[in-house]
């Protein structure tokens, strides 16, 4: 009876309120069926995979990534491959990815990329270059023969690239940043070697050209970077596939350039002064972004900022023309004194941050973080990525700053240089 009267109080609160109060009694899934969770699973970590083919390609792929990117890294498609007579090459070869090959047109390579809603993308620099895309899961596996097609050359592609390889090296002159960049290489490795000779350079012909990209775009040796792929074996196999008939190539020995230490100086009167101290990067990747990390921060007051590249590693200051001499004996302070535990702690800390939020800062900037550990260890975890800085000691970073003093440093100076200290008044402070 007690169950009945409820019952019925029910009935009349329902009648008498006109709202459905009896649905308070179903979760939302019983009484609306198929729609999402409103409890999703929680997300896992990315897992890597690495298979290197008998073509000698190496595959790395991750899972966790909700887009997809696969880029197809050459090593040997840098400007520091380049013989004698294919200066300029590497550069004007970045603006032939995507154009006529393997029996494709320039306008049926962007459509199919642009028919599935992908964002091409390539970047060169003296030790490679990296061709890609990014793209939704479902549409980026169709795509990756694009990646190493056999270019045709034709004659309108070849004019195309050189004139836009102009372009930006006309740009790249005009940027007292990257006029010092090249400036450092140079005083590095001297001008004339593979690493300290410009990257920006527009004398190309259409048969250095051809001559460099199939010399250097070979699959052997090369990396093939995928992120949000949910198959590793399925993936390989799609790739082995699509690129059964691009060029496997053969290794190539790259000359090896010796740091030298040296000077380059490019006086313009623009009112400001720009400096730069490099030393050879001897140490790991992880290593000397510490290292970089404890120049910044002991000598923030200074205004000093630490740097690392391709192949080095160092400190960079401005000012006025007239106080470059006291800036100059500020990056010299930098690099002869060896940072506190205190801020080798900080600069571990920050330095394993930036790396982790490279992981975490989009697919494009994952893969590029992959292909970068395999061509440097040949593995790949995130995990693995953290732990490289934690197993840095303050021994480590001491005996790198050490290493450093006791070497010849490397100095670019750009701007007005009518106050600048020569590199020979600081290399006594070296050694």
């Amino acid at each position: 009876m007690a169950l009945v009267r409820a019952a019925s109080t029910a009935s009349r609160r329902v009648l008498s309120s006109g709202r459905r109060e009896f649905s308070a009694l179903l979760t939302p899934v019983e009484e609306f069926p198929g729609i999402p969770s409103t409890s999703p699973a929680a997300a896992s970590a990315s897992s890597a995979s690495v298979t290197t083919l008998a073509n000698g390609l190496t595959i790395v792929s991750e899972t966790a990534s909700s887009t997809s990117t696969i880029s197809l890294t050459f090593p040997n498609a840098g400007s520091a491959s380049e013989s004698i007579s294919e200066s300029g090459a590497s550069l004007a070869n970045k603006y032939m990815a995507f154009k006529s090959g393997s029996g494709l047109s320039s306008a049926v390579i962007c459509r199919n990329i642009e028919s599935d809603g992908a964002t091409p993308f390539v970047n060169a620099s003296r030790t490679g270059t990296t061709v890609g895309y990014t793209a939704s899961k479902d549409k980026a596996i169709r795509l990756v023969p694009l990646l190493a097609t056999t270019s045709s050359f034709e004659k309108w592609d070849c004019v195309d690239a050189s004139k836009f390889a102009k372009i930006e090296v006309q740009e790249a002159n005009a940027s007292a940043q990257t006029v010092l960049t090249e400036s450092v290489y140079a005083a590095a490795y001297g001008g004339q070697s593979a690493m300290g000779k410009s990257f920006y350079s527009s004398s190309a012909t259409r048969a250095s050209i051809m001559s460099f990209r199939e010399r250097a775009y070979g699959l052997h040796g090369a990396v093939l970077s995928a992120t949000g792929i949910d198959d590793h074996a399925a993936f390989v196999k799609a790739v082995e596939e699509g690129l059964s008939e691009s060029a496997a190539g053969s290794p190539i020995t790259t000359a090896s350039s010796t740091f030298l230490g040296g000077e380059t100086r490019v006086h313009a009167p623009a009112g400001y002064t720009h400096l730069a101290l490099a030393f050879e990067a001897a140490g790991k990747s992880p290593l000397m972004n510490v290292v970089k990390q404890c120049i910044t921060i002991a000598n923030v007051e200074a205004g000093l900022s630490g740097f690392t590249a391709e192949g080095i590693v160092g400190v960079y200051g401005g000012s006025a023309p007239s106080d470059a001499a006291s800036v100059t004996d500020a990056l010299v302070m930098a690099i002869t004194s060896a940072p506190s535990a205190d801020i080798v702690e900080r600069a571990k800390n920050l330095a394993k941050a930036e790396a982790v939020f490279a992981l975490d800062g989009g697919s494009q900037s994952l893969a590029q973080a992959m292909a970068a550990s395999i061509l440097e260890t040949n593995t790949f975890s995130s995990a693995g990525v953290a732990a490289s800085y934690d197993a840095i000691t303050a021994k480590d970073v001491v005996g790198a700053f050490e290493a450093m003093a006791k070497s010849n440093p490397a100095m670019a100076a750009v701007g007005d240089l009518s106050s600048t200290p020569y590199q020979g008044s600081i290399s006594a402070k070296f050694g």
